[in-house]
């Protein structure tokens, strides 16, 4: 097992509630290392998130190990970075830096985290027809991993319609033609009705944006929804989900998953991901 100290940190806007640094920190004292975890919070720091460049850059001349990166700079950072691993590549989003060798390498386990906590919370879900909504850098990532694990078709749904028309765009060149689309916000009542599932992958409902993404009379029973919010474990859209008998899956398995992976590849050991969702739990209870 690598033995050693390792400087980590987060950028992103408005993290400074985030549970990630605690979370890497409790599983790096399981493996004996020293595991320090920063957060660089763009509004804090009072730049926009054109400026990841000039931060990455900082932290690599301060010695960071590696990064990771959350809204809204998933989708900035890949141009900055010596390489790419092939799943960023193919989402045009990064998650995970690694600086080693004078080199640096961006990844994303954003959807390895997604596939694995989907696989685990709704096994059995139909997926013939999924509705999401977001398509930003974590909307990548999930569309992907639905897509990957089996849906036949996704209808991309975001506030910024060029942004899904794109990521539509980019999933039909990797999976193939039918696979997936862009729907305008105004349709997604007509859409919902005929999808088997809901994914929701924006900020909203996130505990400094509370709300839901959508009207909550287009949820109806025998709908499966998914959620990446971890923060509330329990948002508003899944609690309303919930009152009319929805299969929910809430946006916790996500987060450890994808840190997890993170934590692999910052140091090279194996995590343990069953402890760091009752990590997580306890975090979430601690905080609330």
């Amino acid at each position: 097992m690598p033995a050693g100290s390792y400087l980590i940190g987060l950028i992103g806007s408005d993290i400074g509630a985030s549970l990630t640094p605690a979370l890497h920190e409790r599983e790096a004292a399981r493996h004996g290392l020293t595991y320090t975890y920063r957060t660089l919070d763009i509004d804090r720091l009072g730049v926009t998130p054109t400026a990841v460049g000039h931060l990455l850059r900082w932290a690599r001349e301060a010695g960071y190990d590696g990064l990771n990166v959350t809204h809204p700079c998933k989708q900035l950072v890949g141009e900055h970075l010596d390489v790419l691993s092939p799943e960023a590549a193919a989402l045009g989003a990064v998650n995970t830096v690694v600086f080693r060798d004078g080199g640096s390498a961006g990844h994303n386990t954003d959807l390895t985290g997604f596939a694995e906590s989907f696989a685990r919370g709704l096994p059995e879900a139909p997926r013939r027809h999924v509705v999401q909504f977001g398509a930003g850098g974590a909307g990548a990532a999930t569309a992907h991993a639905l897509l990957t694990l089996g849906t036949d078709r996704l209808t991309v749904i975001d506030d910024r319609p060029e942004r899904a028309t794109a990521l539509a765009l980019a999933l039909t060149e990797r999976f193939g033609k039918g696979r997936a689309a862009a729907a305008a916000p105004e349709n997604a009542g007509d859409r919902l009705r005929r999808a088997d599932g809901l994914v929701h992958a924006t900020p909203t409902g996130m505990a400094h944006r509370p709300g839901m993404p959508l009207p909550g009379h287009l949820l109806r029973p025998g709908l499966w929804v998914a959620d990446i919010v971890y923060r509330p474990l329990e948002t508003e859209l899944l609690r309303a989900a919930r009152r009319l008998g929805c299969r929910t899956l809430d946006g916790g398995g996500m987060a450890v998953f994808q840190a997890a992976a993170a934590f692999r590849l910052f140091t090279g050991c194996e995590p343990h991901g069953d402890r760091m969702l009752a990590d997580l739990a306890d975090l979430a209870a601690t905080a609330a």
